[in-house]
């Protein structure tokens, strides 16, 4: 089978997300988000928020808000992404129906039929940033390949990037001779 998938990088600060549930899972979803993307506005509903969450929040600046108490269908409202990570299961699939009735994306954890995105594994050095997917199949697999290409890829990338950049803007507007350069710049990174 084909990985269908189409990955996009959200700038997260521009989109309000929601996540319900405050156990290990929703700690989970919340640190990948805010390690990713720090300004992330991100909304957390649970019965129970657990102390790891409050503690990953404490002494950082966030646009992150916890409201503890049981989820209510007005959570749903304006919200672009929604991330569902409790150990209800029928209240997962009811939030997981409420949510795609409104035309939001959704995330169930841990029930791939439930998911219109997965939480990829992401390798970051600089501004690059590598999102692994597994189709949602084995999470710890696309863990272990983030960890080979951190180590792998050098940390002066960074500098070659600003350097590609630099080169980029001094290409004038037209797409394709920029293209075309830039291909012909980069092919040796295939040798």
């Amino acid at each position: 089978m084909m990985n269908t998938l189409y990955p996009i990088f959200l700038k997260a600060s521009q989109l309000p997300i929601l996540i319900v549930g405050g156990g290990y899972v929703g700690y989970e979803k919340i640190s990948l988000i805010l390690k990713n993307s720090p300004d992330a506005r991100v909304i957390l509903v649970a019965i129970s928020i657990s102390k790891n969450i409050r503690s990953l929040l404490v002494g950082r600046e966030h646009q992150v808000t916890l409201i503890e108490r049981p989820f209510q269908l007005y959570d749903l409202e304006k919200k672009s992404l929604i991330i569902v990570a409790t150990n209800n299961r029928s209240l997962n699939k009811y939030i997981w129906g409420e949510a795609k009735a409104r035309g939001t994306i959704v995330n169930v954890a841990d029930t791939p039929l439930l998911c219109d995105f997965y939480l990829g594994s992401i390798v970051t050095k600089g501004d690059l940033k590598i999102a692994v997917s597994t189709n949602g199949k084995s999470p710890t697999f696309a863990k272990r390949l983030r960890q080979l290409l951190e180590n792998v890829l050098p940390e002066e990338i960074e500098g070659l990037l600003n350097n590609m950049y630099d080169f980029r803007q001094t290409l004038g507007v037209d797409f394709q001779r920029k293209v075309k350069i830039l291909n012909a710049l980069t092919e040796s990174l295939l040798d």
